[in-house]
């Protein structure tokens, strides 16, 4: 894989940099800006070089539609303010305000294109479709710089097609992100133990099916876990289930036994009388993970589980981390994301090699205040880490070779 140090000498060069700033918002108010903070290394280094660095990204899902509400524009605000310069945003995103602000450039400044995905073509499947697109976007530029890592498991416009188009290279976020997971994953001190969570158990199959012959240990929570339980014959009440995955979540348990890989699961469960919405009202109470009665649903692993994984994790070398253990965003269900947090930090602390694998695990642990280094690495890609943690080749990372 190509780096920022094989492109040579940048200054004066019309450098575009596909970033990843898919922020979550609350109307035009960004409510996490780990992704920004994510890209500033490459962007400053880029700007020290004295290149014009020209900024692509995506927010939301437009659909190939112009969505006002998804214009990149309190990304350009806050960008402005982390690196105390003015960042025009275009109007476009190679149209002719595009190439007017790119035109107008100085060496060290920064223009940010609008949201590529207002571009019906960007997300296109279809190849050719997609080829003619991305000359338009590479016209504005002599090199391209790929670091939205949330986005390499993808072929599209920006990321692939652009690379195929202009001399192409990792920047600082794509290259760490690869470090870090390849590090976990090629030859990870032991114990080794993977910490699975989410909603679904089917978001994880490949992870489960490529980590089952290397980790030492998969410990796993969430609404995933209900299947698991289930496979084990227990009752699980009105808790999220996939029934048509249990065939499958019963061959992973053999299999983990039979490779002598420890399989983690709680011992007892945070229920309530359903989702907590509209009439359904919070009141937790904690069962046994085999005695769930038929008319609650689990929303969290329970105190003596919240003790047993943050154990579980402190007595490893090497950890990754995928998915919440419960619903999060309501305090009474947050205490076993907090105890996996606090597990991964302590073992951090303990020299232990550290990663939470992006999308709701690194908003969880901003969102309940846990300090960024106090792991050593939060991913910025949730399916893109969970890929490469399945062992998949990514074509965002494969053009760059």
């Amino acid at each position: 894989m190509k780096t920022l140090k094989d492109l040579g000498d940048l200054k004066g060069k019309r450098v575009l940099v596909r970033a990843d700033f898919n922020v979550p918002l609350d109307g035009t108010t960004i409510t996490d800006d780990g992704r920004i903070k994510a890209a500033l290394p490459t962007i400053k280094a880029l700007r020290e070089e004295g290149a014009k660095v020209i900024l692509m990204a995506h927010l939301g899902r437009p659909k190939g539609k112009v969505v006002p509400e998804l214009s990149l524009a309190p990304v350009a605000a806050r960008l402005g303010e982390l690196l105390g310069i003015d960042v025009p945003l275009a109007a476009d995103t190679y149209g002719e305000d595009a190439q007017a602000k790119v035109a107008a450039m100085n060496d060290g400044d920064v223009v940010l294109l609008q949201n590529v995905r207002f571009n019906p073509e960007e997300t296109s499947k279809d190849p050719a479709v997609r080829a003619p697109y991305a000359k338009k976007i590479a016209a504005l530029g002599d090199v391209f710089v790929s670091d939205g890592f949330g986005v390499v498991h993808r072929a599209q416009g920006s990321n692939y097609d652009v690379a195929a188009d202009l001399p192409a290279a990792a920047g600082l976020l794509v290259e760490k992100e690869v470090k870090a997971l390849s590090k976990a994953t090629e030859n990870p001190e032991r114990p080794f133990t993977v910490v699975l969570g989410g909603s679904k158990v089917s978001d994880k199959l490949g992870v489960i099916e490529n980590l089952l012959d290397k980790a030492n240990r998969l410990v796993i929570g969430g609404g995933m876990v209900f299947t698991f339980l289930k496979a084990k014959g227990y009752e699980v009440g009105t808790s999220l289930l996939e029934e048509d995955q249990l065939d499958k979540v019963k061959g992973y348990i053999e299999t983990a036994e039979k490779n002598g890989v420890e399989l983690v699961l709680p011992t007892d469960i945070v229920v309530n009388a359903g989702f907590p919405a509209g009439d359904t009202p919070v009141a937790p109470e904690v069962v046994a993970a085999d005695a769930i009665p038929a008319d609650k649903m689990g929303l969290d692993i329970g105190p003596e589980s919240q003790k047993l994984f943050h154990d579980k994790i402190v007595d490893s070398k090497t950890v990754v981390w995928n998915g919440p253990m419960g619903v999060f965003e309501i305090a009474e269900f947050a205490e076993g994301t907090k105890a996996v947090a606090q597990g991964l930090v302590d073992a951090t602390a303990a020299g232990a090699f550290t990663i939470v694998g992006g999308g709701d695990s690194a908003s969880a642990v901003r969102n309940l205040g846990f300090p960024e280094d106090g792991f050593s690495h939060i991913s910025t890609g949730g399916g893109a880490s969970l890929e490469f943690l399945e062992g998949k080749e990514l074509p965002g990372l494969k053009v760059l070779a």
